[in-house]
Formats: C-alpha cells, sequence, structure tokens
C-alpha cells in the first residue's frame, strides 16, 4: 500500500473516533461566550515570531509609520497562507495552533489576525461577531490615525469614519434581531 492510500486510511479512521465522540469533545470543549477573549493571545510565542517576521519586512519597524502597513501583510497572510477548514466539529483553536497548522476556518483566522495585530501594537483591535438566523459573520477592527479599518477575512478591508458607522454597516442596530459581540484579549462586551 502506498503512503497516500495509508494516509487516506488513517484519515477516516481518525474522522470516524472524532464523530463517535463528538458530543463528548463539544461539551469540553464549549467556551461561554463570555470567555471569548482566552481565545486570542498576542503575548503566545507563536504569534509574537510571526509579528517579528511580519515586522521585518520594514527596515526599522515603528508602530507610527508602518502599523497600517503592517496590518495590511498580516490580513494578507492570513488570507493566503492559512487554509480554511472547517472541522465537522465545534472545536475552538488558539492562534499557536493555526499557525502551526497554517490552517483554520474563519473564526479561527480572525482570532489570529486579532491576535498578530496587538501584538505589532495595536491594542484597540477587536473582533465583531454578528449571528442571526441567516448569518454568522466575523469581522476584525483597529482604530489607527482617528480612522476605524474592519477587516472582513472573506471580504476584504472596508475604511470608517467611527464605530458607529461600522456597526451600522453590519446591520447591529438596537432594534436588531441578530446578536452581536465585541471582544479581545482584554474584554468582552454584548453589542446588540
Amino acid at each position: 500500500m502506498d503512503e497516500t492510500e495509508l494516509l487516506k486510511k488513517y484519515n477516516s479512521l481518525y474522522l470516524e473516533i472524532i464523530m463517535k465522540y463528538k458530543d463528548y469533545i463539544e461539551e469540553q470543549e464549549g467556551l461561554y461566550v463570555a470567555e471569548l477573549p482566552k481565545l486570542v493571545t498576542p503575548s503566545d510565542e507563536s504569534v509574537k515570531g510571526l509579528a517579528a517576521i511580519i515586522a521585518s519586512k520594514f527596515q526599522d519597524y515603528n508602530y507610527a509609520d508602518n502599523f497600517y502597513d503592517a496590518a495590511q501583510l498580516s490580513y494578507e497572510f492570513v488570507r493566503d497562507s492559512i487554509t480554511n477548514v472547517t472541522l465537522p466539529i465545534q472545536f475552538w483553536l488558539k492562534p499557536s495552533l493555526t499557525i502551526n497548522y497554517a490552517a483554520g476556518d474563519v473564526f479561527d483566522k480572525a482570532v489570529l489576525f486579532c491576535s498578530l495585530l496587538i501584538a505589532l501594537g495595536n491594542p484597540s483591535t477587536k473582533i465583531i461577531i454578528v449571528i442571526d438566523e441567516n448569518r454568522r459573520s466575523f469581522v476584525v477592527y483597529f482604530e489607527f490615525k482617528e480612522k476605524i479599518t474592519a477587516i472582513n477575512i472573506e471580504k476584504g478591508i472596508s475604511p470608517f469614519q467611527d464605530r458607529e458607522e461600522l456597526l451600522k454597516s453590519l446591520g447591529v442596530a438596537e432594534k436588531s434581531e441578530a446578536s452581536a459581540y465585541e471582544f479581545n484579549d482584554r474584554m468582552y462586551t454584548d453589542i446588540a
């Protein structure tokens, strides 16, 4: 049996085991929404190492002069270098695992991206999750030079004048049916 066939058999067996214990894994893996900040890890060695690689693209990285361009490079890395993988179970990946396996779902990518931007010096970076009956979306945003930049890993970069304009664009309003949460490594807030 060649190596490819053996790998396929192992993968099928692993999937069978995972599906057999799916409920148990998801129960043990469960996080309350208010615990989401635990997933954002800008101080993790893997995240700091990746942030240092991105900062090294600049002759002498300076937050005030280079952060926006470093954010762009971070976005391109997460978008292009992290393979989109959706697991058959709900399983939260910390950024170190997303980096290690170069794979994750859109939420894992958003958490990695948020962690990277904080590691590059912007503690205002947050993730907004919007959930309603038809969609679940994840947007990473940061404040820099008195402007808001929002990045949807799947759709790209959008500038906003302020946070209210951003929330309106996401369909988050006082009378909205959507649930919305905002968090980073230091805070969590229900916003709708």
